[in-house]
């Protein structure tokens, strides 16, 4: 236990420490079918090219600390411009929307030096559900027919109709021989096809390759899935798709055996807590998979599109708020977050070609950049340091929507999830000493307020010195907004701290619009305080339109004043 003189909110408290040391990770000792190094954070680069994972690796990944990048499928699929093109194969040469076989080999080793492993999204399950066609590099083919790969003898028809799809999931068999969406389902059955599929896996591992996602592993007998790994040259890191409801024959606990496993029901049990139904509700996340075999997600690309999960479009800042918990919270061998993009239709890909961009803790262009929003990359930090087996310690809970926990002697997190700040004085396990964000220090047992929607996080890889004072003088924080408005429309500043009406759109500062298209406005701020804030129009009926996720964040300054300048987005 410790006490503090804190007194002020502290959000996302750690960002990762830049030690070129500590990228040093071996490859070897990773290829093994569950475990994973210190390092057990997976980042999806959903339709992101080869080139410019490369470069996000160098620039970000690896400094960061993250542990793996996960590849959009990197083999020859139908054309189009929707993402689930890349998930109908045409063949397994290695050209795709996002690159060639050159361009994939080269981001594998960036990411090697940069200390990142690397996943590739793979589909062991079918091939096209177009009738014909021709592929990204160049293949012909038809439904049932792949020149060079595979014939009619090859697949399964199950004989249901129409296009024996699959109708009915209670049937066990019908899920492993019928189609999936009316995609080609391959015999994993047989001889010929689990050889051709682990002389692509092979392929994939001979380029360096460390580990393969298993999409719709549940439509694939577990049986079939160990007589193909069983033919690999190498053991990747392995985890399976296995989406999984209630009473369904197929389970997830079926795949453990060959590697971890991806839970959609942690995913579906945030979304229900973080959403209204009580995040006090989390205590206790044991009842599914072991933690060991599972891989955990707020949301990957199906749920943010089917409402599955928690998504950069939930209200109130809870996907950012349970991003946090999914990094904290001791339960899944892995945790995989998604870096995405905007999108206003189910079937939208990338923009820009899938030429990735982020800048300092967000995306242009359309890009998200999750990975880079400042609240996830310091929760990366967190987890590498206290891992996923550090006991839960000092739950507290003192309302549904507001829980705070320990990591052992190692880290301690609260998360509040209600529409009002938190203040209390937290009693934790860790021992006595100085903890740090990246500018303030604290000591002894704390007392803290932690903002609506909002947390706080600390732990021991993050001490500072000091004898106890931290600044109370205030900042003068000079905003200015570029924004396009019409008549009657008005510019306005909210954010997660009492002086910025602590999310209330009723508390919003009004800003000026003297020098438009710029709006200003100069509010005093604490020195050296971590917040989050967002612009917001109000229109002439009273309504009101927030900017676009993330959440802007900023820390001020020990002393002075500063100005911050932005665009509406």
């Amino acid at each position: 236990m410790f006490s503090s003189l804190l007194g002020y909110a502290l959000f996302a408290l750690l960002l990762p420490s830049y030690n070129a040391a500590s990228l040093n990770v071996s490859i070897d000792n990773l290829h093994s079918r569950q475990s994973v190094g210190a390092k057990s954070v997976i980042v999806q680069m959903f339709e992101w090219t080869w080139n410019s994972i490369a470069a996000e690796c160098t620039n970000f990944l690896g400094p960061a600390g993250y542990g793996y990048v996960q590849t959009s499928p990197p083999q020859e699929h139908i054309s189009g411009t929707q993402w689930w093109t890349d998930y109908q194969p045409v063949s397994y040469t290695l050209t795709s929307k996002r690159g060639n076989r050159a361009q994939f080999q080269s981001m594998i080793q960036a990411c090697h030096d940069a200390g990142v492993l690397v996943i590739a999204d793979t589909l062991f399950n079918h091939m096209t559900a177009n009738a014909q066609g021709t592929g990204v590099a160049g293949s012909t083919f038809t439904k049932f027919a792949y020149p060079g790969i595979y014939q009619t003898q090859d697949f399964h028809m199950c004989g249901l109709e129409p296009g024996n799809a699959i109708v009915d999931w209670d049937n066990e068999q019908e899920v492993w021989t019928c189609e999936l969406e009316n995609l080609a389902d391959l015999a994993t059955d047989t001889t010929y096809v689990r050889g051709r599929l682990a002389e692509y896996a092979n392929d994939l591992m001979s380029l360096g390759i460390d580990g393969l996602r298993l999409d719709a592993a549940k439509c694939i007998p577990p049986a079939d899935l160990e007589a193909i790994f069983a033919q690999f040259t190498k053991k990747p890191y392995l985890t399976q798709e296995v989406t999984f409801g209630a009473g369904e024959p197929v389970t997830p606990e079926l795949y453990t055996g060959i590697g971890n496993v991806q839970e959609f029901r942690y995913t579906a049990a945030l979304l229900n807590a973080f959403s209204g139904g009580g995040i006090s509700s989390l205590q206790n996340l044991n009842s599914w998979i072991a933690s060991s075999d599972a891989n955990v997600f707020v949301t990957n690309h199906d749920t943010e599109r089917t409402g599955g999960g928690l998504t950069f479009q939930s209200p109130s800042n809870e996907y950012v708020t349970g991003m946090i918990f999914s990094l904290a919270y001791p339960y899944g061998n892995t945790v995989t977050i998604l870096s995405s993009y905007q999108f206003s239709s189910f079937d939208d890909g990338g923009p820009n070609g899938g030429a990735g961009e982020c800048s300092g803790t967000g995306g242009t262009g359309g890009w998200l950049c999750q990975h880079r929003w400042a609240a996830v990359a310091g929760m990366v930090g967190f987890r590498n340091h206290v891992g996923p087996t550090a006991a839960l310690t000092d739950w507290v809970s003192p309302q549904s929507q507001q829980i705070a926990f320990g990591r052992g002697s190692l880290g301690f997190v609260a998360i509040n999830n209600a529409d009002s700040a938190w203040s209390t004085t937290f009693t934790t396990s860790l021992p006595a000493g100085s903890y740090c964000d990246v500018d303030h220090c604290l000591w002894g047992t704390f007392t803290a307020t932690v903002p609506a929607r909002s947390a706080i996080a600390i732990h021991t890889g993050a001490l500072g010195t000091g004898s106890g004072t931290v600044s109370s003088g205030t900042i003068a924080v000079t905003f200015q907004e570029t924004a396009t408005t019409t008549f009657g429309e008005n510019i306005f500043l909210v954010g997660s701290i009492s002086q910025l009406g602590t999310w209330d759109p009723a508390s919003s500062i009004p800003l000026s619009s003297a020098t438009y298209p710029v709006w200003s406005v100069t509010v005093n701020i604490p020195a050296n305080t971590d917040f989050q804030y967002k612009f917001i129009r109000k229109e002439t009926d009273g309504s009101i339109v927030w900017e676009s996720d993330p959440n802007r964040e900023n820390l001020t300054v020990s002393s002075g004043s500063e100005t911050i300048t932005s665009t509406w987005r």
